[in-house]
């Protein structure tokens, strides 16, 4: 492959269309039950992590504090979760999982590990494991060169 094929056919492309896919992957899986893939990652948050105070969650999923609170009051107006406020700071909204939104979390299926599970089925864990690292390390790279904090878990 010649450097100006790796050059348009490379990493990056690639790295775009899997995003591209993963993301369409992972809006099909959650549609039946009424989720989007950020409904999700903030109930994924919340069924694993606890309660979390609205703007740590906003930090910790790197959402615009607009987007989330969208996701939040949609989120809320279906009874999944709930805002009450913070106990230091009353401005402030401590997120937490309703008994409706714990027992949706009890039956949506893992998207992540199906897409995972298609994505990379026949690949090898070195090889899989390969791949995070060598995106891992030039994702740092990159985002030093640019100079933004990294998200979280780089």
């Amino acid at each position: 492959m010649s450097s100006d094929e790796i050059g348009h056919e490379g990493v990056g492309a690639w790295a775009k269309r899997y995003y591209f896919t993963y993301r369409e992957a992972l809006e099909s899986a959650l549609r039946p039950f009424g989720l989007g893939s950020t409904q999700w990652y903030v109930l994924y948050q919340l069924a694993n992590g606890g309660p979390t105070m609205q703007r740590d969650l906003g930090q910790m999923l790197q959402l615009e504090r607009a987007t989330l609170s969208v996701v939040v009051a949609t989120l809320v107006r279906k009874g999944l979760i709930e805002q009450a406020p913070g106990a230091d700071d009353r401005r402030q909204r401590m997120l937490e999982l309703t008994p409706a939104g714990t027992e949706l979390w009890a039956r949506l299926p893992d998207p992540i590990a199906e897409i995972r599970s298609i994505a990379f089925g026949p690949t090898s864990d070195a090889d899989a494991a390969a791949a995070i690292r060598v995106l891992r390390e030039a994702t740092q790279r990159l985002t030093e060169h640019v100079g933004e904090p990294p998200a979280p878990g780089q």
